[in-house]
């Protein structure tokens, strides 16, 4: 049985069959180089071809090419991994917001651990004053 304080649908974000360190993987430096390299490589590798350089360096330009597209694609999935595992350790207020947050607002409003909730009692009523049927006092 699971703890209210650890819903079953919050699970750590796995990498490599362990939870994902932040410390640990490409950064975002890695990535921007990657990209970088990335675009320098599409734009030199058909300029080659039109530029005539030999066959060999265009062909090895092309094969460079889908080396860092696989590269590049791997580490965008695991800085998406890193954010989502970031996101579920719980809300964080936006950088430039001076506002509350929906979530602190639902905080700020339950009511102490220790109390049990309690809902404001209604009674309903025709307009003649007689409760509706099967509704009793």
């Amino acid at each position: 049985m699971t703890s209210p304080e650890d819903p079953a649908s919050v699970r750590p974000v796995e990498y490599k069959g362990e939870p994902l360190d932040s410390e640990r993987g490409p950064g975002l430096g890695c990535f921007r180089f990657q990209v970088v390299l990335l675009v320098v490589v599409i734009i030199l590798t058909p300029l080659s071809v039109v530029w005539q350089w030999p066959t060999a360096i265009s062909a090895a330009l092309l094969f460079l090419t889908i080396f860092l597209l696989l590269f590049a694609g791997q580490t965008v999935i695991f800085l998406l991994r890193l954010v989502a595992a970031d996101r579920r350790e719980g809300r964080r207020r936006p950088l430039g917001s001076t506002t509350p947050t929906v979530g602190e607002l639902e905080d700020a409003a339950e009511p102490p651990a220790g109390e049990p909730e309690t809902a404001p009692e209604t009674e309903v009523h025709n307009d003649d004053g007689t409760p509706p049927s099967g509704v009793r006092e």
